[in-house]
């Protein structure tokens, strides 16, 4: 019976996101993800409350699934080298998963994300936090404000997934992190 439950709430959730992401928040209502999830709305409902906390929950979901990109952080290499790792593996995590980046471009500054959710994804990248905290200590990264510095990070790597998703043919992030780490480094 669990494992039903599971499945069903899951469905909702795949059948939500590649509704928001194909026509939109505004455009993809409640009735329509019943319908492309095969369940009710009162089935919905038991779940969330609204379109909001469905919105909040698919985002919640995608940052703990991020914050996975960061196991493997060696703490223990150059600032240089866990710079370039982290900007490689979170290109890497939205190409192999497109419908995060397409509902992530859509909603990451939208007033529908709570402070709740916002909170968990500042969990997901706290080792980024950390590591350019270290590299502001050292003097290896410019001696500016971590949030000015994940905006300009994240925006170029908001930047080269657009690109990226919309070239024809596949693109190395290679240039782009070498721009962004010439840009932070002291």
């Amino acid at each position: 019976m669990y494992i039903c439950i599971v499945n069903k709430k899951e469905s909702i959730i795949s059948s939500a996101l590649q509704l928001l992401t194909e026509k939109g928040v505004h455009n993809t209502p409640m009735s329509a993800i019943a319908k492309a999830s095969g369940t009710g709305m009162g089935t919905i409902y038991n779940y969330f409350p609204n379109k909001d906390a469905l919105i909040n929950d698919i985002y919640t979901k995608i940052k703990n699934e991020e914050k996975e990109v960061f196991l493997n952080f060696e703490s223990g290499n150059p600032i240089k080298t866990q710079f370039e790792n982290y900007f490689t593996s979170v290109i890497a995590f939205f190409v192999q998963n497109p419908s995060y980046f397409q509902f992530m471009e859509q909603l990451q500054a939208s007033p529908i994300i709570t402070a709740e959710s916002k909170k968990v994804g500042k969990i997901a990248i706290a080792q980024v936090v950390e590591l350019l905290e270290k590299g502001k200590q050292d003097r290896i990264i410019k001696d500016i404000e971590v949030e000015e510095l994940l905006m300009f990070i994240g925006g170029a790597i908001l930047s080269y997934l657009r690109y990226y998703f919309n070239q024809s043919q596949n693109t190395s992030p290679k240039h782009q992190m070498k721009m962004v780490w010439d840009a932070i480094k002291e």
